[in-house]
């Protein structure tokens, strides 16, 4: 290499950063998407950054390895329906711009839900608490006005999310106090109307670790499916650890989820390397670059994530059948709402151990 090129790449690389590396890199990595075709559909939880262009390195490795994408808090109601009287459409409008343009499946999360949904949905002008039918009736408003804005762009729509409490009943949340049990069967209903051919599910955690809350969520598909209304699947959240899920309550989870008619998908997976740091679902909340973890980084995590990657992975590809689509919640470390180390790729954008541990139960060479 001549002199004056050699210091023209060490420029580049002091001023771009990690962005050269990540793009020198990209190339000779094998395709999640392409690995796992004959299974299931692969995908992330997208960003405002990434799809408005502010993170083009994210952007590479989400239009490479990912043909389904999941608006990670751009569609949440607090977000898109801020006030009563008030929409607002960019960001979210901008997450399906991008999938379709990089054959993505869109993904719409989520409808209905306890939280990030803002205090005045359930009050009038002066303050009061509303009856069940005007509650029903902003559900209904709401729930028509996003989906059908979307109508034939968006695949499918965690219409209800996180229903269920530990011990399977039903959480005690607003819609439920207000509105009544009905309030899910409500959801589905309004949603189907606004697109008869959008596929709806229901999405929840702690279904992979809690046989109580799978069982159920099974028991909530089949009351749906006895009132002729439509669920086309149920999605398991996995936010998993370095020991949890075992693989024999995993493999409960998708059997039984599978065995009642429906879709199975893994929406929002990663894997926790640290033991502090928020906890709460809102990500506004989160500081996206304290891993509040010293180890997380480690090389002995990092074996220890792959491992677990390959673990959960292997059971998937078994129930390949059932499961239509894994989603990572976040494309790249530094992206996660948990902090640590839990994707597949670090913050420089680098593929890590686990993720060629997950393309080789691909090929079935896990260990």
């Amino acid at each position: 290499m001549k002199p004056y090129k050699t210091i023209l790449t060490i420029v580049l690389c002091l001023v771009l950063g990690p962005s050269v590396s990540a793009l020198g890199s990209t190339e000779a990595q094998p395709a999640l998407q392409d690995a796992f075709k004959e299974c299931f559909l692969i995908g992330g939880a997208l960003n405002r950054n990434l799809v408005m262009g502010k993170d083009p390195n994210a952007a590479q490795i989400a239009v490479k390895h990912f043909n389904t994408a999941t608006s990670e808090n751009d569609m949440k109601w607090s977000l898109i329906h801020p006030r009563p009287d008030r929409y607002n459409w960019e960001p979210a409008d901008r997450f399906v711009d991008f999938a379709e343009k990089n054959h993505m499946a869109p993904i719409g999360h989520c409808l209905v839900w306890h939280a990030q949904v803002p205090a005045s949905t359930f009050r009038d002008s002066d303050g009061n608490n509303l009856s069940r039918e005007a509650v029903l009736a902003r559900m209904k408003d709401h729930i028509q006005t996003v989906v059908g804005r979307y109508k034939g762009r968006v695949k499918g729509w965690d219409v209800v999310n996180e229903a269920l409490s530990d011990s399977g009943t039903l959480r005690q949340s607003q819609w439920l106090r207000i509105i009544g049990e009905d309030y899910i069967e409500k959801a589905f209903q309004y949603a189907h109307e606004a697109d008869p051919n959008a596929e709806l599910y229901y999405n929840d955690y702690s279904l992979d670790v809690g046989k109580a809350r799978c069982d159920a969520a099974v028991t909530l598909v089949k009351g749906l499916q006895s009132k002729g209304i439509r669920i086309d699947g149920v999605g398991i959240q996995l936010h998993g650890g370095l020991t949890y899920p075992s693989p024999s309550t995993l493999d409960y989870a998708l059997g039984t989820l599978g065995a009642s008619g429906v879709k199975v998908m893994v929406t929002e997976l990663d894997i926790r390397t640290q033991t502090r740091g928020y906890r709460g679902a809102d990500v506004s909340l989160v500081n996206r670059q304290n891993t509040s973890d010293p180890n997380a980084s480690a090389a002995q995590t990092q074996t220890r994530l792959a491992q677990k990657y390959a673990e959960i992975f292997s059971v998937l590809v078994k129930h390949r059948k059932t499961v239509s689509r894994v989603t990572f919640w976040g494309v790249y470390d530094a992206t996660s709402w948990i902090g640590g180390s839990p994707l597949l790729f670090d913050r420089n954008y680098q593929p890590k151990e686990a993720f060629y541990a997950v393309i080789n139960t691909a090929q079935g060479k896990e260990k």
